[in-house]
């Protein structure tokens, strides 16, 4: 099978304190060739400042100096890194538990989650929690990577008692493809080359696994669906009458000729015509961005949707979803915030908390009804109009929303549809 070469593959590495984020992340970087020369020398000259032999592959990772001083990484660092088969963008988030809604912030888009396992500690609470989180967000590919195996002396049996730990406790949940690589990010065993030192491991090392991942078929093929952002209208020879949607595609496939339904009006049409970035196009499919015509003059808008009219989303008032709450200030009891889902944006209040996850135990607690930072709970939303929306597990896009307060602008919570 050949691997598109612009392909585009998001990842995000998660671990608790010290498994080893930012030294893995600076090996794929450094093993790989992606480090300029001059980011390459102050790395160097630093690690020297602070006693080590050789070069401090952390510290390509520790972004911005006050916190490299200080010895904390915090928030979500993107990294990007090419390589001859892919194109690779990293959402390094912090391990520590006050940091749930990073996670959830950097692991929103990704195609795969790399989760750190200590080969001294096992599955830890920490790694619980972020395959949950993962779970939740419907990554498509884990990979477990059980690092510091030169600690255990590469053996086997260490990598076998992780394995069997982690696939005991992810049975409970939605992950369908997991795979385990026994690496030293220190040492670079199975992280861009084959280690020499587990012969008993014959899997690919970790960046071969990130190259050769099949993730074409992430994508929703089958639900048709395409946010209007905006109505264009050029009103210039040649265009006097013309009357184009312009947006991206969330999921599914276009083609001349489909019968189509705006929602929420109900109108129905067919696609005269499709127009992309170089001309005009038989067919056009999940996230191209596109000008379409209809052939009848219906009434579409921005935040409107068309869609196929054999296959509609929902479109509903009253919402259920689970709710990351990200801002430091707590929810306010019926307040209103305002909603933005694909590009539709309007005001929306949270009517209901059903039940908050207790992220230690993944248990629920039916009777707290607060929203504080980082806490995920399920909840029921009412919006002013209808949005059309799709379950998170059908459509990443058309099932996710986020809440913003109208007067500070601020993105408080980010939510998924059940």
């Amino acid at each position: 099978m050949s691997i598109n070469n612009n392909q585009l593959l998001r990842f995000t590495t998660a671990g608790s304190v010290d498994d080893g984020k930012s030294t893995l992340i600076g090996r794929l970087l450094y093993d790989s060739k992606s480090i300029f020369e001059d980011q390459l020398e102050a790395i160097t000259d630093t690690s020297k400042k602070k006693g080590h032999d050789g070069v401090d592959l952390a510290l390509f990772t520790d972004g911005l100096r006050d916190e490299r001083e200080q010895g904390i990484t915090i928030d979500v660092a993107y990294r990007y890194f090419t390589t001859p088969k892919r194109k690779f963008i990293i959402a390094d988030t912090p391990g520590h538990i006050q940091y749930t809604r990073n996670m959830v912030t950097g692991a929103s888009t990704a195609n795969a989650a790399i989760i750190l396992v200590d080969a001294r500690h096992g599955v830890i609470e920490q790694t619980k929690r972020h395959a949950f989180i993962a779970s939740l967000l419907q990554i498509p590919h884990i990979i477990v990577c059980i690092n510091k195996m030169d600690l255990v002396d590469f053996k086997e049996e260490a990598y076998d008692t992780i394995l069997r730990q982690f696939e005991e406790f992810s049975s409970k949940l939605l992950i369908t493809d997991v795979r385990f690589i026994p690496i030293s990010a220190l040492l670079g065993d199975n992280v861009v080359n084959r280690s020499e030192n587990m012969p008993w491991y014959q899997g690919a090392p970790l960046l071969h696994t990130l190259e050769t991942m099949h993730i074409s078929s992430d994508l929703n093929k089958v639900d048709a669906r395409f946010p209007v952002q905006t109505v264009l209208r050029p009103q210039r020879e040649g265009f006097i009458d013309y009357r184009g949607y312009a947006g991206r595609i969330s999921s599914g496939i276009f083609r001349i000729g489909d019968e189509i339904t705006a929602m929420p009006s109900g109108f129905t049409s067919k696609i005269k015509s499709i127009q992309g970035p170089t001309g005009e196009l038989p067919e056009a499919f999940a996230s191209m961005s596109v000008a379409m015509t209809l052939e009848d003059d219906i009434d579409v808008g921005r935040g409107d949707m068309i869609v196929r009219s054999n296959n509609k989303p929902d479109a509903s008032q009253d919402i259920e979803v689970m709710l990351c709450w990200l801002h430091n200030e707590s929810a306010k009891p019926r307040a209103k915030y305002a909603i933005r889902h694909t590009s539709n944006e309007q005001t929306a209040m949270i009517k209901e908390i059903i039940y908050k996850i207790d992220i230690n135990t993944l248990g629920r607690k039916m009777d707290d009804s607060s929203l504080n930072m980082n806490d995920i709970s399920k909840v029921r939303i009412r919006t002013t109009k209808p949005l059309m929306v799709d379950s998170y597990r059908e459509n990443r896009i058309t099932g996710s929303i986020i809440l913003i307060d109208e007067n500070t602008n601020e993105t408080v919570a980010a939510g998924m549809v059940v």
